[in-house]
């Protein structure tokens, strides 16, 4: 009996709806191999070096030696289990002996402020000078990139200026190589055309420099309302992302510029502001299957002590007070890198090298806490291929299985989780890197 519905009467149903997949795919391409890092660093470019990140790496583990030694005063900062906070302990010192700064990025705006053309200019040399230098010495972080000016009308001339210089000094220093993950950051976007102007800047300088078409990428920072929504509605961030023509690799939101745009009193502007919720949630919806990172802002409150060791020894008083100063600003931060990482927000900004404990602290935690039962819940939906399961009362299909993949390979990324524990899962490493649960089941189906 023939079908009522037969391919012949669905031919052109068909191939309309094959325009549109192809379509939706070009726009929401697969996403890429790429480690995403879990902070990045902002530093002004006139104190940047070559041993930056190594010094900061310096000043991290003595505010962890200092303020919390062991795993019990861990705990007892952050409100950690103790068993855990003695592994996370061990994971965030040996981290910061390793690699203390996963992304740093070389600020020539707010971090930096207003200088006269001269300076800026200096500067600009110095720095590309600098990261020359890195590359060379191999003390860079794994990824690194500058932030410049606003393409505003008062800003554009400055802003290209600076990119050039730097661009023209760190070619010329290095023969033409680029560090590893490198990126220019575009802040207080607001119109496609901005991303246009910058994607013609880099295009310019590719082509001066010889480099590959399309190797100078770009991240946008979500700091208006006009980076969310045009005058009439729509969102805005497709429209942006889709202006830079494939070298956009990340979305940077900016909650302090953001919340004061809205009128929001300074007393009031914190991360944990439910315009700030707002704002991720239209970020994550704007840029949902597409390969775009998306990153927190950052605390500003800096675990900074109030008393620094002079010519005379510190009081218990005072060496008390350092604590619970430092103690305060690293719960807010673990606070608001918690909330953060369960909205998806997997990568934050870091201001200070004394938060850095804090960074890896959070990250470590959030991603050992569940580690036991997501790996029974992996290794057993991998083992079943592909049929939906059921542990408990815990119900897996594909797209958790994708999830729970995606976790160890953060967690493997940043350090939180080691080889071993990603192999008790039962898979191997080389279908762990492959990234796609879906290949997994593939690879294992029997022939038929």
């Amino acid at each position: 009996m023939s079908s009522p519905l037969s391919s012949e009467r669905l031919a052109i149903t068909r191939a309309a709806l094959a325009h549109a997949h192809l379509s939706y795919a070009r726009h929401h391409p697969e996403a890429s191999p790429r480690r995403q890092p879990v902070h990045t660093m902002y530093g002004g470019a006139h104190l940047f070096t070559a041993q930056t990140a190594r010094k900061m790496g310096r000043t991290a583990v003595n505010a962890l030696r200092e303020y919390a030694p062991d795993g019990h005063t861990l705990a007892a900062c952050l409100g950690l289990d103790e068993a855990l906070a003695e592994r996370v302990h061990a994971r965030v010192l040996s981290k910061l002996e390793r690699e203390p700064v996963e992304d740093f990025r070389i600020d020539f705006e707010d971090g930096y402020g207003h200088r006269s053309d001269e300076e800026e200019d200096g500067h600009a040399t110095t720095a590309a000078t600098e990261v020359a230098r890195g590359l060379a010495d191999g003390t860079l972080p794994p990824f690194v990139g500058i932030r410049v000016k606003a393409l505003t009308e008062e800003l554009f001339d400055r802003s290209a200026r600076t990119l050039g210089l730097f661009m023209g000094t760190l070619l010329e220093r290095t023969g033409g190589r680029l560090p590893p993950g490198f990126v220019v950051t575009l802040p207080k976007v607001s119109l496609p055309q901005e991303v246009t102007a910058l994607v013609r800047m880099l295009e310019l300088l590719e082509a001066d420099h010889g480099l590959e078409p399309g190797v100078l990428k770009l991240e946008l920072m979500v700091e208006t309302p006009r980076a969310l929504f045009t005058p009439d509605g729509c969102l805005a961030l497709p429209t942006l992302v889709e202006a830079a023509h494939g070298r956009c690799v990340a979305a940077h939101l900016g909650p302090y510029d953001y919340t004061a745009s809205l009128h929001i009193t300074a007393a009031q502007q914190d991360l944990l502001h439910p315009a700030c919720d707002f704002a991720r949630n239209v970020m994550q919806v704007s840029l949902a299957g597409g390969d775009v990172a998306l990153s927190d802002g950052p605390t500003n409150v800096l675990p900074v002590a109030p008393h620094k060791p002079g010519a005379h020894p510190l009081t218990e008083a005072q060496r008390e007070e350092n604590h619970q100063v430092v103690h305060r600003a690293w719960r807010r931060m673990y606070t608001n890198t918690r909330h953060a990482l369960e909205r998806g927000f997997y990568q934050g900004w870091d201001l200070h090298p004394a938060q850095l404990p804090v960074r890896y602290a959070a990250v470590y935690a959030f991603f050992l806490e569940g580690l036991d039962e997501a790996s029974r819940r992996l290794k057993s939906f991998v083992e079943q291929a592909a049929r939906a399961t059921r542990m408990g009362e815990v119900f897996d299909d594909a797209a958790t299985g994708q999830g729970l993949l995606n976790s160890f390979l953060r967690g493997l990324a940043c350090g939180a989780v080691t080889e071993e524990e990603a192999r008790a899962t039962g898979l191997t490493l080389e279908e762990l890197r492959g990234r796609s649960f879906l290949r997994i089941l593939q690879g294992r189906r029997p022939p038929e």
